[in-house]
């Protein structure tokens, strides 16, 4: 059986460059072994994979060669057994369709105003000439976005207690350092309050006290007239007539606050260092913004064509996850003139796709215009991964960072603290800025 090239390296040093230097190690393996290659010498392989065409083929074929979800270990502790991320086959398929009408239409739509609001009200605490650490910021601002759209709670105890123990949940792995717990199981033992696993599972239980609350009494008061996702998820029912259960909610919600809430921070924190560290970049959209007309349209602000463009280079260039969601063979493939056994896990890399000069040219250049001289095909450009594992959430997080960089960018010019390069580091399972990322406002616009 012909097999791609094979990485030997020692299972723990491979760890090591994975935590600590996730996208060096990525690119040294792209460097010497190409676009597909294996890690690992265990019985079965784990596939990188940055090719299109391969890519394409993987993901085409989904349903009939491959299966993804079942999810185990920390992921499941984190989210839940039933969490769309974990589920797999028909229990997946269900799922999806009954998340899938909250996310679009006129039902996403209907977010854009909050997210205004929210972003309008959050940014007001900026004070000139003050230095801010961005991800706070960002966190804040998508942290209540999520939590207003999937619960549509409005400010209160429930309502702080959740955010303060979301936020302190998350900070366990706000570094490469803390992220090593999510890598070594040995380390998730619970020896009480004073080990981090003990502290990180008792947030947990009190963050789902607190979610399944929520949706009892919302079962109770039967109050079914708000536009939240939690309204939306309590009503809907599948094909057999069957709504979801307690713990379909509870685990999906968890799913949503922790996906929604994190990423989009990360990529709007890339975002507004991308435009400032590039005065082109903010020079050209700014003069964007300026032909708008002056009573505010979120949906024209959506459509702006080169906000689009930098949005969707900011999450070329560093996507929150470097790869896609793992795929595992369940038939005899060949791919790419290799041939592949059953039990085979694929991980489309999306990184080293998002950097390979035969598409993007001078990759490490942040350049928006791309996407305005072309159209990328869904294997070439994939920062929320593809096929039946897509993110289902893509469409929410695009329209937020559009409408967030608007409301910061219309009301404020910031310039950066530092002219230092800004590198990504760990984040958890994520690819982020550092923690100590700050700009400074330098005026106040005029705006409305």
């Amino acid at each position: 059986m012909v097999l791609p090239p094979s990485i030997s390296t020692p299972r723990l040093l491979r760890l090591f460059k994975l935590i600590f230097y996730p996208l060096d190690s990525l690119e040294n393996y792209y460097e010497r072994y190409g676009d597909i290659f294996i890690v690992g010498q265990s019985e079965t392989p784990f596939v990188y994979i940055s090719n299109p065409q391969g890519i394409q083929e993987i993901l085409t074929k989904d349903k009939t060669h491959f299966r993804t979800g079942g999810g185990s270990g920390f992921l499941t502790t984190f989210l839940g057994n039933n969490s769309l991320l974990s589920l797999k086959g028909e229990k997946h398929q269900r799922e999806r369709k009954l998340l899938t009408p909250a996310f679009h239409g006129e039902r996403l739509q209907s977010y854009a105003t909050l997210i205004y609001s929210i972003s309008d009200e959050v940014s007001e605490k900026l004070e000139i000439n003050q230095s801010f650490n961005v991800r706070e910021i960002m966190q804040e601002i998508t942290l209540q976005v999520i939590l207003k759209a999937v619960f549509g709670i409005a400010e209160g105890k429930r309502y702080q207690k959740l955010k303060n123990l979301l936020t302190s949940w998350l900070s366990f792995f706000d570094s490469p350092i803390n992220a090593t717990i999510i890598f070594f199981p040995f380390l998730q033992k619970d020896w009480g309050n004073w080990t981090t696993w003990g502290r990180f599972l008792r947030i947990k239980a009190q963050i789902d006290d607190l979610i399944y609350t929520e949706i009892n009494e919302r079962r109770q008061q039967k109050n079914y007239q708000g536009k939240d996702i939690l309204t939306l998820l309590i009503l809907a029912r599948d094909e057999d007539g069957n709504p979801m259960s307690d713990q379909e909610l509870h685990d999906e919600l968890i799913t949503l606050l922790i996906a929604g809430h994190e990423t989009t921070a990360s990529s709007l924190t890339w975002a507004l260092y991308w435009i400032h560290y590039c005065p082109e970049v903010e020079e050209k959209l700014r003069s964007h913004f300026s032909i708008l007309d002056k009573n505010i349209d979120l949906l024209n602000i959506i459509k702006l064509p080169y906000l689009d463009a930098v949005c969707s280079e900011t999450l070329r260039i560093y996507p929150v996850v470097v790869n896609a969601f793992i795929r595992v063979l369940e038939t005899p493939l060949e791919l790419m003139g290799y041939q592949f056994k059953p039990g085979t896990v694929f991980a489309p890399a999306i990184y080293l796709v998002h950097h390979r000069e035969d598409i993007y040219p001078n990759s490490k250049q942040f350049r928006p215009e791309r996407f305005l001289e072309r159209q990328f095909s869904p294997y070439e450009y994939l920062p929320f991964g593809g096929g039946s594992r897509r993110c289902i959430g893509m469409e929410l997080a695009k329209m937020e960072m559009k409408i967030v960089l608007f409301t910061l960018l219309s009301k404020y010019k910031f310039k950066l603290s530092s002219s230092h390069p800004l590198k990504p580091v760990r984040r958890g399972l994520t690819i982020a800025p550092p923690n100590s990322f700050k700009m400074i406002i330098t005026q106040k616009l005029a705006y409305t």
